[in-house]
């Protein structure tokens, strides 16, 4: 593993607001100092281990396994035929700091359903507004009745 990926798992961590105590902490098998050299680009790590990091710390598993994948393919040696590369998105390898809020709403996201992720999308765009949008366009009125018998209910009930 080299220096590329070390930088991305230091960035990843430190965007995590993690010590590399913490960080090994959460990973079985591996020390701060692993970690440590690791970061330096001293340790190669495993894929599932580098997927755990990237769980860990919301980077994409992408960004950390390709890195690492281009690296082990820069210390081969290049033949001189050529072949063509498959196009890597620019922000393939980029790490991006985001708040536990915006992990929560990632991991969420993950396990919605298609339509969910449609309406939620739509919602975060603009493109849909208001009670009927997060109620998947059930009858508003219908909602406030049943919520207003439980409330009154309860209320009732309780004398």
């Amino acid at each position: 593993m080299g220096k590329k990926v070390g930088k991305l798992i230091k960035a990843a961590r430190t965007g995590a607001d993690l010590t590399q105590e913490q960080l090994a902490r959460k990973i079985s098998g591996l020390s701060a100092n692993d970690i440590s050299l690791a970061e330096r680009g001293e340790k190669d790590l495993t894929q599932a281990q580098l997927k755990k990091i990237a769980t860990i710390t919301g980077v994409t598993q992408a960004s950390l396994i390709n890195a690492a994948k281009e690296e082990k393919s820069s210390g081969t040696k290049k033949t001189t035929t050529t072949t063509k590369k498959a196009k890597t998105p620019s922000n393939a390898n980029t790490t991006m700091k985001v708040t536990s809020t915006e992990k929560k709403l990632v991991e969420a996201y993950r396990l919605a359903s298609s339509d969910d992720k449609k309406r939620a999308m739509n919602i975060l765009k603009g493109q849909e507004t208001g009670l009927d949008a997060l109620l998947d366009g059930a009858d508003v009125a219908d909602k406030f009745e049943d919520v207003l018998e439980d409330v009154i209910g309860g209320i009732l009930g309780g004398r």
